[in-house]
């Protein structure tokens, strides 16, 4: 009993450790996320050209959508143009993008594969056309009709990059989507909401931002791992940039339902994130230790695991019988809950939302079974693969 008490103690322990950095984060964050809103961007008064990049790879089903949504956005002073980049398809995303009205690049490296050469590679073909900025959306997406012209306003006031709303568009469609419907509202709209509003740079998502022309002159989207966005991101903290949330906008993204595309995404996801923390946590860590305290931030989201892996650790800690550890583990799991209610009111969930919170043990439990499959895709090399889907999401 002594040797089982000791085991739960140590185990436990080590548990609360690693989750203290990430219990610490979500606090910070999802109470900034209820401080009031910070001065939003002055009305746009001068034309600002905006090139909206849309990075492609096989999406001839959803790609004349996603322009079409784009195209109908509203405008005002915004002169927008919309690329979309046809890389290594094998069907007719190019024609389809062109038909609906779309300039299309068409790009062809079976070598350097992976959204981010993609996007390197419009970024690079276009900075000699004078843009003010530019916005990425995913080929699979549906848009607020405000969106080009929020994140032109944030660009046009001075911010060196903006990142709007990232939700599911399709939240309805399975118990799964609508779990990671919650997870999007706690990860995309709570976290970024609470940085920006205490200051710091709000993060970029993959889908739904915009970087400033000079930026991207000062940082190159060299960014070209699994998780490219996250990435690049950690060169906009490293050299000084900051992202700003255009809370008012928003990009939905279609999520699969079930079957290989669902394990698919997340284990490139959270492979991938895997793979970032062993590789940049030590050099944030040396370079917090120098002074450049703004990268403490990013390093603690960095050590933020994955929910379903960060309350695994807290369930753990829970179970030793001595009441330090317990506490840290209870207080822990307080603080999960207090930031997916914030998730569900801040972000405009429902009964719903919350009701598939019921359904979280059994989602963490797949979770924890994909873990070998995530170490493998945190050593592997970028490939672009296009996640399997049904339908693009209509809005």
């Amino acid at each position: 009993m002594n040797l089982l008490w000791l085991a739960l103690t140590i185990a436990g322990g080590l548990a609360a450790l690693l989750t203290l950095p990430g219990t610490l984060e979500l606090l910070v964050l999802t109470a900034g996320a209820l401080l009031p809103a910070r001065k939003r961007p002055l009305p746009l008064l001068h034309p600002f050209r905006l090139a909206v990049v849309v990075p492609a790879h096989n999406e001839e089903a959803s790609i004349a959508h996603c322009v079409a949504g784009l195209l109908h956005a509203k405008r005002d002073a915004v002169d927008l143009t919309v690329v979309v980049v046809a890389d290594n398809c094998q069907d007719l995303t190019a024609t389809a993008a062109a038909e609906a009205g779309a300039r299309v690049l068409v790009r062809h490296n079976l070598v350097e594969r992976g959204k981010g050469y993609a996007l390197d590679y419009a970024f690079s073909t276009l900075s000699a056309e004078n843009f003010d900025g530019f916005l990425v959306v995913d080929a699979d997406s549906a848009v607020s009709p405000n969106l080009p012209l929020e994140v032109a306003r944030a660009l046009a006031n001075g911010a060196d990059a903006a990142q709007c709303r990232y939700l599911v568009g399709n939240p309805g469609a399975s118990m799964r989507t609508r779990l990671m419907n919650v997870a999007l509202l706690a990860f995309n709209v709570v976290r970024p909401r609470g940085r920006h509003r205490l200051g710091l740079s709000a993060g970029i998502y993959g889908n739904g931002f915009a970087l400033s022309s000079e930026t991207l002159r000062v940082v190159p989207y060299t960014a070209a791992s699994v998780v490219e966005d996250l990435e690049y991101h950690l060169a906009l903290a490293r050299a000084g940039k900051r992202v700003e949330f255009a809370d008012a906008a928003t990009v939905y993204g279609e999520m699969p339902v079930a079957g290989k595309g669902v394990q698919t995404q997340r284990t490139r996801w959270e492979g991938g994130r895997f793979r970032m923390l062993v590789e940049r946590a030590p050099t944030l860590a040396m370079e917090l230790f120098k002074g450049r305290f703004r990268l403490l931030e990013p390093l603690l989201d960095l050590l933020l695991l994955p929910l379903a892996f960060h309350v695994s650790l807290l369930l753990l800690a829970v179970l030793p019988p001595a009441w330090p550890v317990r506490a840290a583990g209870l207080v822990g799991l307080g603080v999960v809950a207090f930031h997916l209610i914030a998730a569900i009111v801040v972000g405009g969930g429902g009964a719903r939302d919350a009701m598939a919170l019921l359904a979280a043990p059994f989602y963490m439990l797949w979770k924890l079974l994909l873990i070998p499959a995530l170490l493998k895709s945190s050593r592997s090399e970028t490939a672009w693969v296009r996640t399997e889907r049904t339908l693009p999401v209509r809005k």
